[in-house]
């Protein structure tokens, strides 16, 4: 049973996860602006969150990574922890039209309800422009701004890539530590991972 688990890990990453990314934003500078249709059927712009820590997570409801996070409840406690302390947390999809994990409003709702989560908005990114220009190549791929505007973090949610929901208390929480050091005016010490994850569904 564990070899074939770890045969299927072996899969998820090296065929769902793809290689470098198209990713030109750096740790330390100002993060890009963008304007998403949210599942509340308003635009968001990360601009009009200035002032405010944000966190960006691309999400795909249907990936086993995804999937370790939500049914543990490992993400849904950060998005709860980290939104009361006044924490902007967006979670994108950037599945394209007929790919793996492409919703639109009605049903990205229902998931939310599904999956208890405490998101401030869902987005969509349907033509994943917006994820090209960060270089989100996983799902999840998770990236932190600062209320200035600078990326602070980007990467992996935590240390130990796998899809088994045993791992989450072995491993570092890179989010978690980011998010905290952020918070309390500090610089995060380990500002760059690499994301684990099934890749984004992007069109081409």
């Amino acid at each position: 049973m564990k070899l074939a688990s770890l045969l299927l890990l072996i899969f998820l990453l090296t065929f769902l996860t793809p290689g470098p990314g198209y990713s030109k934003v750096q740790i330390n500078k100002v993060a890009p602006n963008f304007k998403l249709l949210g599942a509340d059927n308003k635009f968001h712009q990360l601009k009009q969150y200035h002032g405010r820590t944000v966190v960006l997570e691309w999400f795909n409801n249907h990936c086993p990574f995804v999937r370790k996070h939500y049914d543990s409840k490992n993400m849904q406690r950060m998005q709860k922890r980290y939104t009361d302390k006044g924490v902007v947390w967006l979670s994108i999809i950037s599945s394209a039209p007929g790919k793996q994990g492409h919703v639109e409003s009605m049903q990205a709702n229902l998931d939310k309800l599904s999956n208890d989560s405490h998101p401030t908005e869902v987005l969509f990114d349907p033509t994943g422009m917006v994820g090209k220009m960060y270089g989100a190549t996983a799902t999840p791929h998770m990236f932190v701004v600062t209320k200035d505007g600078l990326l602070a973090y980007m990467g992996a949610v935590d240390s130990i890539a796998s899809y088994e929901k045993s791992d989450i208390s072995k491993a570092t929480n890179y989010v978690a530590n980011a998010l905290d050091a952020v918070l309390a005016g500090k610089k995060v010490v380990k500002a760059k991972t690499h994301s684990y994850g099934c890749s984004v569904k992007y069109a081409n």
